[in-house]
């Protein structure tokens, strides 16, 4: 309701509010995203109908649904950006949490399901700027992967992701090795953000590649954005790995 509300009222004041850009989520994939073990990972465009898996995606869902209305009645530039994970909390899934360092799950998530929260800024600007020309669409908002496109690499991610990434990544395994990380069992999904950077002229700063750079020369990898946002949480009280007070 409130999205609906914010969308009506800014198509009262269209064309003094020049542009709508709504950030929604790639939680919206819900079951398209997790092929079972034993399944090619999942490759993950704008052309993939959502199925929501859970609430919270219904209701992006629907609210995506009502920008495209609002934006086809009132001619009012509506952009979606479906954000990928960019939240410096633990993560959710314990089984995750206990097999892997926090700091090396994020790292490796850059590749195929994560997003520096300037860089998301970033995307955001670049709807603006971008919105008049090109009037509607949705994009996949998430650091660009390293990953190609075909069967073998869909097949390798499931079963045996390490191989990829030392295909893809030149120096990872020194880089893991001095900070005693791993790799993941297995990748069931990879997002493509390739319309953003090639629609909204968007240029990601803290890609996978440059953030294994940084780690072997000792450089901090994430934003100071990043930094200065820090974990907001949820909760008025402590709450499993979503709030820590």
């Amino acid at each position: 309701m409130g999205t609906l509300m914010l969308l009506e009222e800014s198509a009262k004041l269209h064309p003094q509010i020049e542009s709508f850009i709504y950030i929604s989520t790639t939680s919206t994939f819900g079951m398209a995203l997790s092929p079972k073990p034993g399944s090619p990972a999942a490759w993950i465009d704008e052309t993939v109908v959502p199925v929501p898996k859970n609430i919270y995606g219904a209701t992006k869902v629907a609210a995506e649904d009502m920008c495209s209305l609002i934006q086809r009645q009132s001619d009012m530039p509506v952009l979606i950006l479906r954000t990928s994970r960019f939240f410096p909390e633990e993560d959710d899934d314990e089984d995750r949490r206990a097999g892997i360092g926090d700091e090396n799950l994020k790292v490796l998530e850059l590749a195929y399901r994560r997003c520096d929260i300037e860089d998301i800024v970033l995307a955001v600007i670049c709807a603006m700027r971008k919105a008049s020309e090109i009037r509607w669409g949705k994009y996949i908002i998430s650091a660009p992967t390293p990953f190609e496109r075909d069967a073998d690499t869909l097949v390798a991610l499931d079963r045996s992701p390490g191989e990829v990434f030392r295909k893809v990544t030149p120096g990872i395994d020194a880089v893991f090795e001095k900070k005693g990380w791993k790799h993941l069992d297995r990748i069931d999904r990879v997002y493509d953000s390739s319309k953003a950077v090639r629609e909204l002229g968007w240029e990601p700063k803290y890609t996978f590649e440059k953030t294994i750079e940084k780690l072997a020369s000792g450089e901090e990898w994430k934003s100071e954005l990043t930094a200065k946002v820090g974990k907001k949480g949820y909760h008025a009280v402590s709450t499993g790995v979503y709030t820590k007070r």
